[in-house]
């Protein structure tokens, strides 16, 4: 993944675009380039199964959040980090990282232009 200076994205946030997203999730991470394709095929066979635009329109709103968060390296690692505690804390331990979860997914909601969850 490449590095940011002084907490800067990545790279700007791309159009919601498949395209877009996927050169994005290329850039800043590599890794999820194998699930990005086989969710896009999934959502891609729904949409044609059931002649509905609506699985591609959530996979693309899923992408840019997704690449939202993993452009900025601290909110990705705070992100990780709630999950982390959410799966091996406590119960309190867990409600507090949900809630914290929710923020970090709404706020990504919003910013790219999705009401929040």
């Amino acid at each position: 993944m490449t590095t940011s200076a002084a907490g800067q994205p990545l790279i700007p946030q791309p159009p919601a675009t498949v395209a877009a997203l996927r050169q994005a999730v290329r850039q800043i991470a590599p890794a999820a380039l194998p699930a990005f394709t086989q969710e896009l095929d999934q959502a891609a066979d729904q949409s044609r199964q059931g002649s509905d635009l609506a699985p591609l329109q959530r996979f693309v709103a899923q992408w840019a959040v997704y690449v939202h968060i993993q452009r900025q390296p601290e909110l990705a690692a705070d992100l990780r980090r709630w999950e982390d505690a959410a799966e091996s804390g406590d119960a309190a331990q867990a409600r507090q990282a949900a809630s914290l979860i929710g923020r970090i997914l709404d706020g990504a909601h919003v910013a790219v232009g999705l009401s929040a969850r």
